[in-house]
């Protein structure tokens, strides 16, 4: 599956990539409403990654976690680091489930606009586990708590 979503941010290219590159600052925008994340490892350089885990706030959410029945842990690598451009990470999800297996690839671009910047997250080879209208609302969620967290 592919999957696109972009949204404008009134912010600089560079404060947006510098925003996927600090742990601190991923554990605030990055997971979806209703999740937290959990930062195990990070090494933000080309060809190093990370391992976190975003874990739903309440035990009564619609989808089913992907690690744990309340969890979606997984390991990241970043494949590409073009600053204040293009980030490409290569994700794997921490699950027992086969629906959840497979290398997914995110790549999220910055392009200057005349508002701030535009910021698309293009997603290739999601898992099969992962319903279309789940992925693209937890995409959104995630660049409106970017925006709520650099504007």
């Amino acid at each position: 599956m592919t999957l696109s979503v972009s949204r404008v941010i009134k912010a600089s290219p560079r404060a947006l990539y510098q925003a996927f590159l600090d742990p601190r600052a991923i554990a605030k925008w990055r997971p979806p409403t209703g999740m937290t994340a959990r930062i195990f490892a990070f090494d933000a350089r080309e060809g190093g990654g990370y391992r976190m885990a975003f874990d739903y706030a309440a035990t009564d959410h619609s989808a089913q976690g992907k690690t744990s029945e309340h969890s979606d842990g997984f390991e990241g690598r970043f494949a590409t680091l073009d600053p204040d451009r293009r980030i490409v990470e290569e994700i794997d999800f921490e699950s027992d489930d086969p629906a959840f297996t497979g290398t997914m690839r995110l790549t999220t671009t910055f392009e200057p606009v005349a508002a701030g910047t535009m910021v698309t997250v293009l997603c290739e080879n999601a898992p099969s586990g992962i319903k279309d209208s789940d992925h693209r609302v937890g995409i959104e969620s995630s660049l409106a708590n970017l925006a709520a967290f650099t504007e």
